[in-house]
C-alpha cells in the first residue's frame, strides 16, 4: 500500500499508470490486477481507505476523544508535520480535489475535509471557543496546511511550511486562551 500511495502521490491519479505502479510496487500489472481486478480506481480506493484511518487514529479520534484541546491542537499539527514531512510530501486527496480525476473520488474527498474542519472545530468549542469562530478558525488551519505543502513545494522551502504551521498554531492556542 505503501508503494501504491506514494506512486499516486509523486505522479498523480491521471498519471500514475499501470506501468508506473508496478514499477512502485515492484508486481508486474497481471499481479495488480490479481490484488485489486477493478485496476486503478480500486487501487486508488484501496490507498484512500489506507490514509482514512491512519487519519482517524492519528489525527481524528485525538482531536475528538483528548480531554485537553490545547494538548490535541499541538499534537495535531506535530503529527500533520511529520506526515507530510515539512510540505515536501504531497497530500493525495487535496491533489484529487484538484482535478477532473478526482470526480470518481470526490465524496471521499469531501469526507475528509469535511471531518477534518470538524473535528478541529469541536475541539476548540470544547475549550471554550464560540462555535461560528471555531469553524471559522478550524477551515483556515486545515486550508492553510494544504496551502504550505503547494508553497512548500513550488519555493523548494521547507521552512515555508514550518512557517505557516506555526502561525496557525498559535492562532488556535490564542483562540482558546482568549476563550478559556
Amino acid at each position: 500500500m505503501p508503494a501504491l500511495a506514494e506512486a499516486f502521490r509523486e505522479h498523480g491519479y491521471d498519471g500514475a499508470s499501470l506501468a508506473v505502479l508496478s514499477k512502485a510496487t515492484g508486481l508486474g500489472k497481471g499481479s495488480l490486477y490479481n490484488f485489486f481486478p477493478g485496476g486503478k480506481e480500486e487501487m486508488m480506493a484501496a490507498v484512500l481507505d489506507d490514509i482514512d484511518r491512519w487519519f482517524a487514529d492519528a489525527i481524528f479520534r485525538p482531536l475528538e476523544d483528548i480531554s485537553s484541546p490545547a494538548k490535541a491542537i499541538g499534537s495535531m499539527f506535530d503529527v500533520v508535520s511529520a506526515y507530510f514531512q515539512s510540505g515536501r510530501r504531497v497530500c493525495i486527496i487535496g491533489s484529487l480535489g484538484l482535478n477532473a480525476a478526482g470526480e470518481v473520488f470526490a465524496a471521499r474527498v469531501r469526507q475528509y475535509f469535511a471531518r477534518w474542519i470538524g473535528a478541529v472545530a469541536r475541539c476548540l468549542e470544547r475549550g471554550s471557543v464560540p462555535p461560528a469562530l471555531a469553524v471559522e478558525r478550524a477551515e483556515e488551519a486545515v486550508s492553510g496546511i494544504q496551502g504550505a505543502i503547494v508553497l512548500t513545494r513550488a519555493l523548494g522551502d521547507e521552512a515555508a511550511f514550518a512557517r505557516v504551521v506555526d502561525r496557525l498554531r498559535s492562532s488556535l492556542l490564542d483562540a482558546l486562551d482568549r476563550s478559556g
